[in-house]
C-alpha cells in the first residue's frame, strides 16, 4: 500500500536518522585497527572494512524494513482517518474508516463513522426533500417563477417554460425584464419589489392558438429572520373560466332571445284578439294558428333545454343493452319519413353487416333522428341523404351525408355549441331550436363516443358518429 501522510514523513525522518547513524557507526568501527595496533596487515584491514561495510549495510536494510513496518502499522489508522475526514469535508458521506486496535484511534474512528452515517442520512433526506419539492413545483398546474433580490430568475417550472416558450438553461440567471414577460406582468413585479406587498392582476396574452387569460399573483419571499429573499410570481391560467363565463353569458342571451320571439308573438296576437279581432272568424283562426305554432316552438325550446340540462347532470344514466345500430338506423329513417316526404327527399342506406354494440337504444335513436332532421333541414328539395356504417376492432362508425348547403370551415368547430346555427335564417324558418347537435354531442360523450363533421360549402356535410362496442364499467353513470 502506498505510504503517504504521517507514514511518509516519519519514515523519511527515521530513514535519514538510520543512514546517518550507520555512517557514523562505520566510521567509528573502521578505526579499530588504528586503535589496537600500528603494524597491521593491510589485506586483513581491507577484509575487515569489507565485512564491516556489508554488516552495516545489512543492518541498515533490516533496520529500515523493520522501522517502516512498525511506522506503517502505527500511522496507517491516522492516515485512514485523515483521508476519510477529507472525503467527509468534500461531501462524500459514503466514506468509512476501519476501527483501529488502538483504543483512542478506535474511538475516533467510531465517531467519524457515526458522523459519516449522520451526514449520509441528512444528505438522503435533503435529496428526497429536494426531489419532492421539484416534483411539487412541476406538478403545479400554474406557471411558477421565483426571482432573487436582484430581480434575476432563480427558479421556474415546466408550465412556465411551456406557456412563455422559455428554456431553463437560457432563463435562469437572467433579469425578469430579459425573458419576454408581458409588460403588465413586469409592471406587477416592479410593484412587488417597490412595495414589498402582495399584488394580483388579470392579464390577457395573444398567442397563435388564441387569447390566453392569466391571473398574475406576486408575493415577497421573506426568510425566517425577516431578511428579504426575493419574490415569487404565479401565473394562473383562467382561460377556461373566462371561456365558460362567456359561454354562460351567450347562453343566457341566446335563451332570452329565443324565448322572447315566440312569447312576443303570442302576446301580440293574443292582445290583438282581445282588442276585437276575435269577432272575425277568419282573422281569429289565423291568429290562433300562429299562436299555436309559436307555443309549439316555445314548447320545443323548453323541452330541449330540459333535455340538455338532464343530460349534463351528474345523475344522468344510460340504460345499456345490446343494440343493433343497423336496425336502429332503419327505424330512425322511418320516424323522419314524414319530413322526408315534405321535401321530396330520399335516404340511401348502404348495405351493412350487423353493428351490435352496447348502448342505450332510446338515446341512440335520439342521436340518429336529430342528425337526420338536421340533414333534412339544411338540404334542398329532391336531394338524397346517404347513411353508412361499419365495425372496427373496438368501435362502430356511422356516417350521415347530405347534399345540403354545407358549412364554412371556420364554423365547423362551433356547430355543436348551444344555439349556434350555421345558417340562421334557414334554421329559424324550419322551427329549429339550435340545441339538437348539442344534445347529440352530450349523448355521445355519455356513451364515451365522439362526433365530428366534414363539409364543403355548397356541396353538403357529412357527420361521423363513433361509438365503442363495449362500454367501460360505470360508463352509464
Amino acid at each position: 500500500m502506498k505510504k503517504d501522510g504521517h507514514s511518509q514523513r516519519i519514515l523519511l525522518t527515521t530513514s535519514a536518522t538510520l543512514v546517518v547513524f550507520s555512517i557514523v557507526l562505520w566510521v567509528v568501527i573502521s578505526q579499530f585497527f588504528n586503535v589496537v595496533g600500528v603494524n597491521i596487515d593491510p589485506s586483513l584491514e581491507k577484509k575487515f572494512l569489507l565485512y564491516l561495510t556489508a554488516v552495516i549495510v545489512l543492518f541498515l536494510i533490516l533496520s529500515l524494513f523493520t522501522v517502516s513496518r512498525v511506522i506503517y502499522h502505527f500511522t496507517k489508522p491516522v492516515d485512514e482517518l485523515t483521508l476519510v475526514a477529507r472525503k467527509l469535508a468534500s461531501g462524500d458521506y459514503k466514506a468509512r474508516t476501519s476501527v483501529s486496535e488502538f483504543r483512542d484511534l478506535g474511538n475516533l474512528a467510531i465517531s467519524i463513522n457515526q458522523i459519516a452515517r449522520n451526514g449520509q442520512e441528512t444528505q438522503i433526506v435533503r435529496s428526497m426533500e429536494k426531489e419532492r419539492l421539484k416534483t411539487l413545483i412541476e406538478s403545479i398546474g400554474s406557471s411558477l417563477l421565483m426571482l432573487g433580490r436582484g430581480g434575476t430568475v432563480n427558479l421556474m417550472n415546466g408550465v412556465f417554460a411551456q406557456t412563455f416558450h422559455a428554456s431553463s438553461p437560457d432563463t435562469i440567471g437572467k433579469s425578469y425584464k430579459e425573458i419576454g414577460l408581458p409588460l403588465a406582468a413586469e409592471k406587477l413585479i416592479e410593484d412587488v419589489f417597490l412595495s414589498e406587498q402582495v399584488h394580483e392582476q388579470q392579464i390577457r396574452i395573444q398567442q397563435d392558438n388564441g387569447p390566453l387569460d392569466l391571473t398574475v399573483y406576486g408575493a415577497p419571499v421573506i426568510g425566517r429572520h425577516g431578511n428579504w429573499l426575493g419574490i415569487i410570481v404565479v401565473f394562473h391560467d383562467i382561460s377556461k373560466i373566462i371561456r365558460l363565463e362567456e359561454v354562460r353569458k351567450d347562453f343566457v342571451a341566446n335563451v332570452s332571445h329565443e324565448l322572447r320571439t315566440p312569447v312576443t308573438s303570442i302576446k301580440g296576437f293574443a292582445e290583438t284578439l282581445l282588442d276585437g279581432a276575435l269577432s272575425d272568424p277568419v282573422i281569429s283562426r289565423d291568429f290562433i294558428t300562429i299562436i299555436e305554432k309559436e307555443s309549439g316552438r316555445l314548447h320545443s325550446l323548453v323541452s330541449d333545454l330540459l333535455e340538455l340540462s338532464g343530460i349534463e347532470q351528474h345523475g344522468f344514466t344510460l340504460n345499456l343493452s345490446e343494440v343493433d345500430a343497423a336496425i336502429t338506423i332503419q327505424e330512425a329513417t322511418q320516424l323522419v319519413s314524414g319530413k322526408l316526404a315534405e321535401k321530396q327527399m330520399t335516404v340511401e342506406i348502404e348495405e351493412m353487416d350487423k353493428l351490435v354494440l352496447e348502448a342505450d337504444s332510446g338515446r341512440l335513436m335520439q342521436v340518429l333522428v336529430n342528425l337526420l332532421i338536421n340533414a333534412i333541414t339544411y338540404s334542398k328539395q329532391g336531394t338524397t341523404i346517404r347513411i353508412s356504417g361499419k365495425k372496427d376492432l373496438d368501435s362502430v362508425l356511422i356516417s350521415i351525408a347530405d347534399e345540403g348547403i354545407g358549412i364554412e370551415k371556420e364554423k365547423l368547430q362551433r356547430v355543436f355549441e348551444r344555439f349556434y346555427r350555421a345558417d340562421l335564417a334557414r334554421s329559424r324558418e324550419s322551427g329549429g331550436t339550435g340545441l339538437g347537435l348539442a344534445i347529440v354531442k352530450h349523448l355521445l360523450e355519455a356513451h364515451h363516443g365522439s362526433i365530428w363533421v366534414e363539409s364543403e360549402l355548397g356541396e353538403g356535410s357529412e357527420f361521423f358518429v363513433k361509438l365503442p362496442i363495449q362500454q367501460h364499467p360505470h360508463s352509464a353513470e
